[in-house]
């Protein structure tokens, strides 16, 4: 292994000046950016998640009660979880401009990290993460089969064709991650703002013949609902609350827009059109008799638009649940891509699908991990309704843990008095648990998928992280202090021209690809430097603090170069800008040598046997230090070395 976390503690880490506004754009176009990028998630949502809460696992009567109080509940669902949780609260914790969970743990663990509860802080967030892979997988399954189950509207005799369609549909957009999304990106705002516009409008229409259903502005209409159906209420939250899936995507996609460019969209556009489609749709439904309303209610959000416009509303809303797919994946990319860089997941194939952009990524990997599992989900659920059941958990419980969060930054990086941060988490809590709770009836019915997926992913990450720190502990226990080797070295072995790169793990002792080295080659370069990557709790580090030189004597150098966990960790171009270690680094004069780790049973296992043996067939597995630090192929060497965990 050859990256590390940075504690920072003897070189101080600084982010550059201008870095935590969103790329200097102008606000409005960045908002309209971001319409296209992050509210895809939940803007699809009323496809399903009204026709949900009367049709699924709990069915409710069609009549007033009950649709102005499920439309009540959506109202300030969206009020109290997105918009004042995510967008006015989290939306201001912002580690240098970046957010999401693991952002938010960094940004908590600088100010309690070395505290005895700092650990359990760094849990929550891999917990988090862990659903989130969980989400990744369930959105666009039920996003594009939702969408393409509008044709059984058009025409019931097309139900065969839903399948199949979706299918050929998911495969598409996974095969088009490969060539990256600058140029579809270009089309996504124009498409967003299209739907958002119609879907408004064709809601609009129905508030303006069946006004009354704004009352169920009232939050009486909600309180009457549980008040008078109790726990058939209470097992409603489990579908309303897929109106709010996508609330973790505002937070975690900020550092691409800003949280003013988000809010602004969020205020000034996304949300006002959402509830204008929910209250239309249920204006719809009270306005018609039973049988017909029976009838809208498999399919609401089509049955807003006259027959003539079902079809192009079909056409719409796939585009649409296309791009929400879209930025799904990507936010996979990334979250894995942070994950990866903060140490809880090995090193993987990392391809860059635009030269200016580093943050437009793409893994294969995961991208084809993702493929199968969601074209799997589509193929057993068979339909969105079905899958409705498995979404949400992974959700709320993500939500959960960011209030658990949102908890710790209050009182301890804010340092809000207790008194004034317990009345905001508890609301949030009852909340955001309330819907968890509610979504945890679902577990029977497919709600145990998403929890699958988020234990596995929980699972590899620790063992991971703990794999990792075992293995870099036992290897700083067997470390030669690399000044006295530098002495001993230089007047024991024959020197060559050239330039060695010895990649360490740490900061101190000797590598073992040197040890080896000069123990079967009896050499050594002019010019030996020992390179560490370390990753700092920042997204980004200034230019001027990335490198950290140490001229240790004998044509021997400590060098660490220092990254934020959004950064791109390209050893060559940040060679080429070192020039405080003993002169410039010409690549063709330069060697890279590498150590590659077997593991070994040991008599005192530092963790489980059978997590022992899921660390070792990740580290197998890995890709090389060569691939992620982007070293020319044709400098490389690598030396193997055993350790035991």
């Amino acid at each position: 292994m050859s990256i590390s976390m940075s504690d920072a503690a003897n070189h101080e880490i600084r982010p550059p000046a201008g870095k935590e506004s969103a790329h200097g754009a102008s606000t409005t176009k960045l908002a309209v950016g971001a319409v296209g990028i992050v509210f895809g998630d939940i803007g699809t949502s009323p496809l399903y998640a009204f026709r949900e809460t009367f049709v699924g696992h709990h069915p409710l009567a069609l009549d007033q009660l009950h649709v102005y109080g499920v439309v009540s509940l959506i109202f300030w669902s969206m009020t109290l979880v997105v918009s004042i949780q995510y967008v006015m609260i989290l939306l201001s914790a912002d580690n240098k401009g970046q957010g999401g969970s693991l952002a938010l743990v960094a940004l908590i663990s600088r100010t309690i990290g070395k505290t005895k509860y700092g650990w359990l802080t760094v849990l929550l967030g891999v917990m988090a993460t862990s659903l989130f892979y969980g989400d990744s997988m369930i959105t666009p399954a039920i996003s594009v089969l939702s969408a393409v189950e509008g044709l059984t509207v058009v025409q019931e005799n097309l139900a065969p064709l839903v399948i199949p369609i979706a299918v050929t549909l998911l495969v598409i957009l996974f095969i088009l991650q490969a060539r990256g999304t600058q140029k579809v990106a270009a089309l996504f705002a124009p498409v967003m703002m299209v739907y958002f516009v119609v879907i408004a409008g064709l809601g609009l229409v129905q508030i303006v013949q069946n006004p009354g259903i704004l009352a169920a502005l009232n939050p009486w209409y909600a309180v009457q609902f549980f008040l008078t159906d109790g726990l058939l209420a209470f097992l409603a939250l489990g579908s309303v609350v897929l109106a709010v899936t996508g609330s973790e995507a505002l937070y975690s996609d900020m550092g691409h827009f800003g949280r003013g460019p988000m809010r602004l969209s969020w205020f000034g556009f996304v949300m006002p059109c959402l509830l204008l489609n929910y209250f239309g749709q249920g204006a719809m439904i009270t306005s018609l008799d039973a049988e017909a309303a029976a009838q809208a209610i498999q399919s609401p959000f089509y049955y807003l638009a006259p027959e003539m416009w079902r079809l192009p509303l079909v056409i719409l809303a796939t585009f649409a649940t296309f791009i929400a797919s879209q930025a799904v994946i990507t936010g996979a990319f990334s979250i894995t891509h942070q994950a990866m860089q903060l140490g809880f997941i090995p090193r993987l194939s990392i391809r860059h699908t635009n030269e200016t952009e580093a943050g437009q990524i793409y893994i294969p990997a995961m991208n084809w991990a993702l493929m199968v599992a969601v074209i799997l989900l589509v193929l057993t659920f068979q339909n969105s309704s079905s899958l409705a059941s498995a979404y949400g958990i992974a959700v709320t419980g993500a939500v959960t843990i960011d209030t658990l969060l949102m908890a710790v930054l209050l009182v301890g990086v804010w340092k809000w008095k207790w008194w004034y941060a317990a009345p905001v988490v508890l609301l949030f809590l009852v909340v955001d648990g309330a819907y968890f709770a509610a979504n945890m009836m679902k577990v029977p019915d497919g709600g145990w998928f998403p929890l699958l997926i988020g234990a596995i992913a929980f699972t590899l990450l620790t063992t991971w992280a703990r794999g990792r720190k075992l293995m870099r502990d036992r290897m700083t226990e067997v470390a030669l202090p690399i000044e006295i080797f530098a002495k001993s070295a230089h007047n024991s072995a024959t020197r060559v021209s050239g330039t060695a790169i010895f990649m360490a793990s740490s900061t101190g002792g000797v590598p073992s690809a040197l040890l080896h080295n000069i123990k079967h080659n009896k050499v050594l370069h002019e010019r030996v430097v020992i390179l560490t990557v370390q990753i700092a709790e920042i997204p980004y580090v200034d230019p001027d603090c990335r490198y950290e030189i140490h001229d240790l004597g004998e044509g021997f150098f400590r060098a660490v170069i220092h990254y934020g966990f959004m950064e791109e960790t390209d050893v060559p171009a940040a060679l080429r800008q070192m020039e405080m270690c003993g002169g410039k680094f010409d690549m063709m004069q330069t060697s890279f040598f590498l150590s590659r780790q077997t593991l070994l049973p040991s008599d005192k296992p530092g963790m489980p046997i059978w997590r022992e043996k899921i660390f070792s067939w990740m580290l197998r597995n890995a890709a090389t230090a060569m691939e992620f630090f982007r070293l020319p192929t044709n400098r490389v060497v690598e030396l193997g070395s055993q350790v035991r965990i």
